[in-house]
């Protein structure tokens, strides 16, 4: 179950967080996971977002470099020992995973996980084979 998530290329300046997020609030697009990695000169901003392709119309539209990419979500009680087990399914099954990054909802107690991983399919197939729960974009937008 991909989900879309958006990566913009960011200038490492001053304001150009804030220019992405603002164009985004104006058109109420509801961010819902980010993660940022950068580097001196750039950074790549990668989002989950409640309409990626009307967001990817709207920074494009701004200017900005902007692509999307399938990634998936799996759902994990937040206890300790729950992100290894999910890592070492997707090791067993040989997948490998390109970059990862997760947000916890305290009212729950539950953590989501978004992987970009080389083959999603077999991802999920194994992650859900172990109890793992697979996200749909609805259900990381509810989080």
């Amino acid at each position: 179950m991909a989900i879309k998530q958006l990566s913009i290329f960011v200038e490492n300046k001053p304001g150009r967080l804030a220019e992405i997020t603002n164009a985004l609030s104006q058109k109420n697009i509801d961010i819902r996971a980010l993660s940022i990695a950068d580097t001196t000169d750039f950074g790549i901003l990668r989002l989950i977002v409640d309409n990626p392709a009307q967001a990817e119309s709207i920074l494009k539209e701004d200017g900005f470099t902007v692509s999307q990419t399938d990634v998936i979500a799996i759902g994990l009680v937040d206890r300790p020992g729950q992100l290894a087990k999910a890592l070492s399914v997707l090791q067993n099954a040989g997948v490998g995973v390109e970059y990862m990054y997760a947000f916890v909802s305290r009212e729950d107690g539950t953590a989501a996980v978004i992987f970009r991983v080389e083959n999603s399919a077999l991802a999920e197939a194994n992650l859900a084979k172990e109890g793992f729960e697979i996200l749909s974009k609805e259900d990381v937008c509810k989080l």
